[in-house]
């Protein structure tokens, strides 16, 4: 049997086929995913079914941590009808419906970035129909919910501190800026960062971790510059050593408003221009010398778009497309959508 001959050529395009396959993998993002997360709302106002709230679980698991609850049941029905919760053990419990069941079962505790409606809405409106669990948050935000909402005047008091009588349904858990804490009831932990919004009002961006993985979900914020605070870049500066260690799986990152909103008029929001000034930030705490590349192929989920009462392009559609027009740093962006589920 004659031995094929050996072609001089092919080993000239071994470099070319290496180089190839590693300009693919030069990306931050982690090799294998950690998390799934489904989109119980990612809008920002206007829409009473379809308002912010994610609701984030350890890859393959069951048990959820809700980041926001502007939306719960109609996200939950979306999601379902979108097959999000597919795999989920819902099918052996004849007396709850599998939305009943998501609520009450597989929703273990809620994290809140603030207590404006459009992040808290469904929490209260489910609260009558809801299951002992925690909610978690920075004391401020603990506080409104506690003095202004569950205060048999707005709602019934389900919280477990306040106007009596406390029904306790919710225990009101404070976190402390910047010490890590379990979530119960979940394989995840979390560490919480102040964010501004609207120069007095406080926020809160979350760092989720499951097993030395980690997810970083932000609350409503404004850009530092025109907040005139650092609080983005502390927190930039706190998860820049995930990046390099390919250990950030994704952040959720607001954008309310198009390029053409002024400054003056943002009331602690971001647009798309804002958004990719910070991650400019963010890139340079992650890597000084080489800052364009230390954000390739990150994935950076956007939430909150407000929707307009206009005509013509979409505010959603805008904010898309002027995210893709200035992106130097090769992020990938993704804009959130009500009952997608995130493998990420």
């Amino acid at each position: 049997m004659r031995r094929p001959r050996h072609d001089p050529r092919m080993r000239a395009c071994v470099p070319v086929l290496l180089l190839v396959v590693l300009s693919c993998r030069s990306t931050t993002q982690p090799a294998a995913p950690a998390f799934d997360v489904v989109v119980l709302g990612d809008s920002g106002g206007l829409t009473e079914d379809n308002l912010t709230a994610f609701l984030l679980f350890a890859k393959d698991r069951h048990e959820g941590i809700a980041l926001d609850a502007g939306s719960l049941m109609a996200g939950i029905r979306a999601g379902v009808g979108r097959g999000a919760f597919n795999g989920f053990p819902t099918a052996g419990d004849a007396q709850r419906t599998p939305e009943g069941q998501i609520l009450q079962s597989h929703i273990k505790g809620y994290l809140i970035s603030h207590a404006h409606l459009d992040h808290t809405a469904g929490l209260v409106i489910n609260s009558t129909d809801d299951v002992a669990k925690p909610i978690y948050g920075l004391p401020s935000t603990l506080a409104i919910l506690q003095e202004h909402i569950f205060n048999w005047r707005v709602w019934p008091n389900f919280s477990s501190e306040g106007a009596p009588p406390a029904l306790s349904r919710y225990a009101l858990t404070r976190l402390v800026r910047g010490e890590m804490r379990e979530l119960a009831g979940t394989p995840l932990k979390v560490t919480a960062f102040p964010l501004s919004h609207g120069h007095a009002y406080e926020s809160t961006a979350f760092l989720v971790d499951h097993a030395g993985e980690s997810l970083l979900y932000l609350g409503d914020t404004g850009p530092d510059a025109v907040e005139g605070t650092t609080h983005l870049k502390a927190l930039w500066t706190s998860v820049a050593p995930l990046i390099r260690d390919r250990r950030l799986h994704a952040i959720f990152m607001e954008a309310s408003y198009a390029n053409d909103r002024p400054d003056k008029e943002l009331f602690g929001h971001l647009t798309p221009h804002w958004v990719n000034q910070e991650l400019r930030v963010l890139a340079s705490l992650v890597d000084e010398r080489n800052p364009e590349k230390s954000l390739h192929g990150l994935t950076v989920v956007i939430t909150h778009i407000k929707p307009a009462l206009t005509r013509g392009e979409t505010p959603r559609a805008r904010i898309e497309r002027e995210l893709k027009e200035e992106n130097p740093l090769g992020v990938r962006f993704v804009l959130a959508r009500q009952g997608d589920k995130l493998t990420l």
